[in-house]
């Protein structure tokens, strides 16, 4: 039996809103980030605000249903971004949604992603024993579709012209796993 929370590159560790806020709000200047992560405008917080945020989060939603964490580096431990899932609904399902985000632009492209991915799969399957996950993407993150199907996941179903970046409308991409997909790539 592995350590569940450590893969190849990466490990996964208990969320620290301080610090995750201050990562968060320093890697937050590059506008890229944000427009990766989400479809709100983007614009830069405080290190303060973003520490209110996470704190906030990690307050209100915790429950059995919502698994926060940080992915740090193997290598030296430090903080690369963090991943949730979110078991949807109720137990009954046992369907979740993921997010994933990195936050400095010199660790992408570095398939820190791509693992921290696999280790929340594999607790999603194994210690939660949930039987999908599924995540959005937007159409402009070819980076993270290539990790996603890495990972096992396949596109699901697609919301046309769902957001305006650029003055050009995007799709917005649902992919999803299940837990025999993920068994058949990991026995």
């Amino acid at each position: 039996m592995k350590n569940l929370l450590v893969g190849k590159t990466t490990r996964l560790s208990a969320m620290d809103a301080e610090e995750l806020g201050k990562a968060f709000s320093n890697n937050g200047r590059d506008s890229e980030l944000f427009r990766l992560m989400g479809t709100e405008p983007t614009r830069p917080h405080s290190a303060k605000a973003a520490i209110k945020f996470f704190e906030k989060m990690l307050e209100e939603e915790s429950t059995p249903a919502n698994h926060y964490f940080s992915i740090r580096a193997l290598e030296d431990n430090r903080l690369l971004g963090d991943i949730n899932l979110d078991v949807i609904n109720n137990w009954g399902s046992r369907d979740a949604f993921v997010g994933l985000g990195i936050y400095a632009r010199e660790d992408w492209g570095k398939g820190y992603g791509t693992d921290a991915m696999q280790i929340a799969l594999r607790f999603a399957f194994t210690e939660l024993n949930l039987r999908r996950v599924t995540l959005t993407v937007f159409e402009y993150n070819p980076r993270a579709i290539r990790s996603y199907e890495k990972a096992g996941f396949k596109r699901e179903g697609c919301l046309r012209q769902a957001l305006l970046k650029d003055g050009k409308r995007w799709d917005l991409f649902y992919m999803g796993i299940l837990r025999e997909e993920w068994l058949k790539l990991n026995p």
